[in-house]
């Protein structure tokens, strides 16, 4: 997995969207409420659902927010119907991409994230037509600078941890886990660091570099599939290495 960098991928489409807290607080409410519908209510038994807790908390959001998508993932509360669904097609300069999302209403998300794939030079397409080109793994981000170890030294805690891979970049130690085992070597590790990210991502099988002004395009494209308010993940395969090197 050498040369895939999640992190590079985070800084260039998350940033801006993520700024706004009151948007972060009701993309991880909408997925506490999933989470319980699907899961439960008791975290002890939904590993999904504590990760939530935990990275709600990490986020600063509120216990009482928090409690009230329990509740209403529980039907102890009112709330809307909400369903995830899975958008897939192809930005500027061929770059795949998968839109994740959770919706009351997929008549008019359907509607929105065709208008931006239309708008911004992409294509929507069938379900399935990209997938196959990422690989869901869990995903974990420590700061290099915050803990200034050999490559060796974090390498052998990863894999006495459980991980599978490590990345190593400028700013960041990468680690990589079977998405069914990111809460166990999660669970070994944050003993030892602090993380900057600790979830479940699709991750490109190979990434494809496209030209200055294709990446633009694709730019404000990722950046308004990130502010749609019906919008929790969006993942893409364009190769942003060579630009972090040049800044």
């Amino acid at each position: 997995m050498s040369g895939h960098s999640k992190w590079a991928n985070i800084k260039h489409t998350k940033g801006k969207a993520d700024a706004a807290r009151g948007q972060v607080f009701a993309r991880i409410s909408k997925e506490i409420i999933m989470s319980v519908r699907s899961g439960g209510a008791n975290p002890d038994y939904n590993i999904k659902l504590k990760t939530l807790i935990a990275k709600a908390k990490e986020n600063n959001m509120p216990n009482d927010n928090i409690a009230r998508a329990i509740q209403r993932g529980s039907g102890q509360l009112d709330g809307v119907h909400y369903e995830e669904l899975t958008y897939e097609g192809y930005g500027p300069g061929g770059v795949a991409i998968m839109v994740e999302v959770i919706t009351d209403n997929r008549n008019r998300t359907a509607g929105d994230i065709r208008h931006i794939f239309d708008k911004y030079g992409g294509n929507l397409g069938e379900t399935g037509s990209v997938n196959w080109m990422f690989a869901k793994k869990g995903v974990i981000i420590i700061d290099r600078e915050e803990y200034p170890l050999e490559e060796d030294e974090m390498l052998m805690a990863v894999l006495e941890a459980g991980g599978e891979d490590m990345v190593v970049k400028e700013d960041v130690f990468e680690i990589y886990t079977g998405s069914s085992h990111l809460d166990t070597v999660k669970a070994s590790l944050e003993g030892q660091f602090r993380f900057l990210l600790a979830e479940v991502s699709n991750i490109p099988n190979n990434k494809i570099q496209v030209d200055d002004e294709a990446l633009l395009k694709l730019k404000k494209l990722l950046s308004f599939l990130n502010e749609n308010d019906d919008v929790q993940n969006v993942y893409d395969n364009a190769d942003y290495e060579d630009e972090d090197e040049d800044e």
